[in-house]
Formats: structure tokens, sequence, C-alpha cells
């Protein structure tokens, strides 16, 4: 499922490849992953240009060269963007399709269609609106402490829900408990203040990392929990190390906490 460090990368690239370029037209395969209606999303967009980007949490908001058009964009499970020539095969899932009038199209994955687009007028009204809280990349030490002083919940769930920090997932919120030694079942009011700032650190320190390796997995540090999942190939050349914490020794446990699987080393996370 893409994560912050996913949509980041997909940002990135959509700046890269996309930007200032007019639209001819747009064609969508199946509408039901709009949430504007194709008639007003195709008339607000051609002839229009992407001038701009900004990501919070998960979603992705395209701004465009009218103020009051914001193309917003989430990616469901496993969406993506391809930004190709109009001369060669459209890609595979690319069911919404950007024609620019340069020859070049930006096609939006939608393999298994729990993506969705549409448009907005406000980003800060959607946020407010969806309740959506500070990203990950940019929470303050003090509006994470406010954001966790306010809640009486196990800090896993508590960091999991966007209104606490948006954009950190099941596998990101291990990372970070991990890294922070805090076990994902600690109570919020146990936290000291030194514990949520080592929080705020460790959560810098995972997104960076991710978006750094592009959220390729096997390319993560050796001290990084996410090996154990078995997503990649591992970087251990046992073959059994990654099921150990790389800090101690001990057996990572696994179990779970608020309806998601959790891993977590007993023997250093308290």
């Amino acid at each position: 499922m893409p994560e912050l460090p996913e949509v980041e990368i997909y940002r990135q690239y959509l700046e890269t490849s996309s930007l200032n370029q007019p639209i001819e037209t747009l064609a969508v395969e199946d509408h039901k992953l709009l949430t504007t209606d194709f008639a007003t999303l195709h008339e607000s967009l051609a002839g229009r240009s992407f001038t701009d980007t900004r990501r919070v949490g998960k979603n992705l908001f395209v701004l465009t060269d009218h103020p009051g058009i914001i193309l917003h964009m989430h990616f469901g499970m496993t969406g993506d963007l391809a930004y190709y020539h109009g001369s060669v095969e459209r890609p595979r899932h690319a069911r919404i399709v950007f024609h620019f009038r340069n020859g070049f199209n930006l096609g939006f994955i939608c393999p298994r269609k729990f993506e969705r687009i549409g448009l907005i007028d406000s980003i800060d009204t959607y946020l407010q609106r969806k309740k959506i809280g500070p990203d990950g990349l940019a929470i303050t030490l003090s509006e994470l402490t406010a954001q966790i002083r306010r809640r009486k919940s196990l800090i896993k769930p508590v960091l999991m829900d966007q209104r606490t920090v948006a954009g950190l997932g099941n596998w990101i919120v291990d990372e970070v408990l991990f890294q922070a030694c805090i076990h994902p079942e600690r109570s919020t009011p146990t936290l000291s203040d030194e514990a949520i700032r080592q929080l705020h650190v460790a959560i810098r320190r995972v997104l960076e990392t991710a978006i750094r390796h592009e959220a390729t997995y096997r390319d993560f540090p050796m001290g990084f929990l996410i090996h154990v999942r078995n997503w990649d190939d591992s970087p251990y050349e046992d073959v059994e190390a990654h099921k150990f914490c790389p800090r101690c020794g001990t057996r990572i446990a696994k179990t779970e906490v608020g309806g998601r699987t959790t891993y977590f080393c007993p023997k250093e996370q308290i």
C-alpha cells in the first residue's frame, strides 16, 4: 500500500515530468475512480497546466494555473504514476490518462481500482473536512506532543490515526516505535517528554530513510526492523538474521495491536 514515502516519491516524479504542459484532453476508463463527475473534471482541466504539487500524508494535491482548480490524488492500495510518450503503448492499468499537447501523457495507474482522483478548491478546507493532521515530515515536536497528550490510548493506534500524524501506516509506526525503543502497547499517558522527543526524531529518520531509498526495503539499513517482514531480499548474509533484533539479538516478537499485525523487540521496547 502506498504510504507517505511512496506518495512523496510520486510527488517528485510528477513535478519532474508533468508540470507546465497544457492538457489537451483527459481519458477515463472507469468513472467510478472519480470523485468529480467526468464532464466537470474534463472541462476544468482541458487547456490548463499543472504548476506545483503539495503532499500531506498519503494525499497528493496538484495545483494548476487556475487558483481554484486543484487536483487531488489518492493512491489507494496499489496506485502509481507513469509518464510516457503517446507513441508507445499505454501502461497497464493506466485507467486515467492526462494527454498533454506536447505528445506526452501522464497515466494514473489503478490496478485494483481503490485509487481516487477529483477536484477540490481548497487544500486546507479538504484537510479540515477529512480531519487530517500535520504531515509526518512537517510535524513539529510541540505539535506531536500536543497530539499525543490529548489522547489516552495505546501509542501504536494513536500514531496510526491520521488525525494525529498524517501518513504513518502500519509498518512505519512499527519502525518508529522500534527506533524509539517504545513498546507498541505503551499507554500514551505514561510517555515522558523525552519519549515523545525520541518518537519525533524516529518519525523523521524512518520517513527520510524510506524516501532516500525510494521505498526499496532491501536497501534499508540493517538496523531497521522492516527486514523481519520478508517483503524483499534480506541484507543479511545469515538467512535467519532478520528474525532477530539487530541491536540486542533478541528474537523479534509478533502480535496484533489495534487489529494490525505488529512486530517489536520484547527486550528493548518498553
